[in-house]
């Protein structure tokens, strides 16, 4: 029974914990997203959208915390729960000009958008080229 709740109910944006060395900075709002486009004038900076209900995006997230490398800890990764803050993916969709995916990987650098990947091409995205 546990499985299937795991697997149905996804995770919760209270339970962000990795199993590496991945620090996830919760995104919640339209004036944090404005923060991130800023400061990626000064370092290239990712999005990970997620879906808590849907089992792809979970296990997605979850191989994507494995194989998170710890010469990358000081990169940031900001976490968007899509179904609590469908606003702030509809505002990056608008801003950015990436159509919306689940689960979406988006890479900004100088305000616009470098790279970004959904599904399964998320794992494949390799960071250490990209800063």
């Amino acid at each position: 029974m546990s499985l299937f709740k795991n697997l149905f109910n996804g995770d919760k944006d209270e339970n962000l914990k990795a199993e590496s060395t991945l620090n996830w900075i919760p995104l919640n709002s339209l004036s944090e997203l404005d923060q991130i486009i800023s400061d990626s004038n000064e370092e290239t900076l990712a999005i990970f959208k997620h879906s808590t209900r849907c089992g792809i995006s979970s296990m997605v997230k979850r191989q994507f915390e494995k194989n998170f490398e710890a010469s990358l800890k000081d990169f940031k990764v900001y976490y968007l729960d899509l179904l609590a803050h469908r606003d702030v993916s509809n505002a990056i969709e608008e801003k950015l000009g990436v159509r919306h995916q689940s689960p979406q990987l988006v890479l900004i650098k100088n305000g616009a958008v470098i790279d970004h990947a959904s599904h399964n091409g998320i794992l494949n995205v390799d960071f250490k080229k990209i800063n």
